[in-house]
């Protein structure tokens, strides 16, 4: 029987073809993920996902201990916790320490009423709340890779803005403030560098709405933590210098931003005053706080003896005196021991100063052992706070205009602890910023970052398109030219 030699050949290539089709449409796929992860969007929406991932990794093997059964449950927020918990017992904000002690301005007020409405949806200290308030503090660390991308991307280069948002998403600190501990570190964070972020191109904004809801923006990041007001004078200052550059609306919008702000704070300072009876924006405790850490004792600059939480004899003061009393207390005895004690004042700055960049702050055995990953910490610190010099210096060198805002934030923002309590935790707001200049000083300023380059608004809205990465202009031909 005959059989044609063009049948195997005709049955091969019939056999051959759907597997060719199918890796054709496999390459089609992976050439189409990765122009979606070179995309500015593509990029953003799987970092901020891989730094999400990460934190609930840790946040699954913590929340357990954050809702242990313990006696006063101070792991789940200490004072912003005991403060929730009254609120969500309808008691109103209050009690900022375990035992009923009545109205308070102890503590800001944004994190706690979101910390009680997750109280009254999962159950006041609970596991399910522990998980949740732990995941949302994840979620807010995770977006701030946006506005640092935007940020650092406006300011230099689109090749630092990714390593810097991705390096947030692996930034042990921001990991470990916000999947482990139930403060307002990340909302802080993520609100500020919001913040900061807008600052940068503020002065190419003309609306008034976009000024005002700068100020409002801004008011809400001071109901977070009233220290990032230090830096509002500065960053828009700068903006507006350089809007009467170029015969702007400069006292327009500046009157616009302060108005927002006040517009928001207000409301708080008038609940402080009717309910404490003293005249305080958002919160009463500075004096406290600078008695905490600066009594004498310098064993800790925690100082845990000081403090009402954790001395009983304190805590019956505070109760006895009422807080108002309690606070008039220690501004007197700081005032006092300040004035016959002013060069121990600068040398414990000094040292709060070094704690502050370094994490070092004894090697006495009994500070040691309360401290076991002070030496490690120390290490991690310093080698930050030199890359961080290293990337201010350069890039001063090359356009001291775009980083004078980074400059002002390490200059003006840790001062309030620098006369207070150095610890890390206090650093968090403008912890984007440091790891922005670590990325300068470990990759340095390419040529096209040199020229601090932005995108060329195209669109002459207010938003300037960042979906344009490659069609880029030095700021030196933006700074001066407002965008409609």
């Amino acid at each position: 029987m005959f059989r044609s030699k063009a049948a195997p050949i005709l049955h091969r290539s019939l056999t051959t073809t759907p597997k060719s089709s199918k890796s054709s449409t496999t390459n089609s796929k992976i050439r189409s993920a990765t122009r979606w992860l070179r995309s500015p969007s593509g990029f953003l929406i799987a970092t901020v996902l891989f730094a999400l991932a990460i934190r609930l990794v840790i946040v699954a093997f913590v929340f357990r201990d954050v809702s242990a059964p313990t006696f006063d449950h101070n792991e789940f927020g200490w004072e912003i916790g005991w403060t929730a918990r009254s609120i969500a017992l309808g008691r109103g904000f209050s009690s900022p320490f375990l035992p009923i002690t009545g109205p308070t301005a102890l503590v800001p007020p944004l994190y706690p009423y979101l910390l009680a409405s997750v109280f009254k949806l999962f159950g006041v200290y609970s596991a399910a709340s522990a998980i949740v308030i732990l995941s949302l503090n994840s979620f807010f660390s995770a977006l701030t890779c946006i506005p640092l991308y935007f940020s650092l991307r406006r300011a230099t280069s689109t090749r630092l803005a990714r390593i810097a948002a991705f390096a947030w998403a692996m930034y042990p600190f921001s990991i470990y403030f916000s999947a482990d501990r139930v403060w307002e570190y990340a909302l802080t964070a993520l609100l500020f560098t919001t913040c900061f972020w807008i600052a940068q191109s503020l002065h190419l904004r003309t609306r008034r709405i976009v000024w005002l809801a700068f100020g409002l923006l801004y008011g809400l990041t001071a109901l977070s933590n009233p220290s990032v007001l230090s830096l509002f004078p500065f960053l828009l200052l700068i903006a507006l210098w350089k809007v009467r550059q170029f015969g702007g609306p400069w006292l327009r919008n500046g009157v616009l931003a302060v108005l927002g702000v006040f517009a928001v704070i207000t409301p708080w300072t008038v609940r402080n005053y009717r309910t404490m009876h003293v005249l305080c924006p958002i919160r009463d405790d500075f004096w406290n706080e600078l008695w905490y850490f600066n009594n004498g004792n310098t064993s800790n600059p925690s100082a845990p003896w000081a403090h009402p939480a954790s001395n009983p004899a304190e805590m019956q003061r505070y109760r006895a005196s009422g807080e108002i009393g309690y606070i008039n207390q220690k501004h007197v005895l700081v005032v006092n021991f300040l004035a016959h004690h002013k060069l121990f004042f600068v040398g414990l700055t000094l040292r709060r100063i070094i704690s502050y960049w370094t994490g070092f702050w004894s090697l006495a055995p009994d500070y040691v052992k309360s401290e076991p990953f002070q030496l490690p910490n120390v290490f991690f610190c310093s080698t930050l706070t030199l890359l961080m010099l290293i990337g201010l210096r350069r890039w001063w060198r090359v356009n001291r205009s775009a980083a004078l805002p980074y400059l002002i934030a390490l200059t003006i923002f840790p001062f309030t602890y620098y006369i207070s309590h150095p610890l890390m935790d206090y650093r968090q707001p403008i912890e984007p910023v440091i790891l922005s200049l670590v990325v300068i000083g470990i990759f340095g300023l390419k040529a096209k970052s040199s020229a601090l380059s932005v995108p060329r608004d195209t669109s002459h809205q207010d938003l300037v398109s960042e979906e344009s990465v490659d069609d880029q202009v030095p700021v030196a031909a933006m700074e001066l030219t407002p965008i409609p």
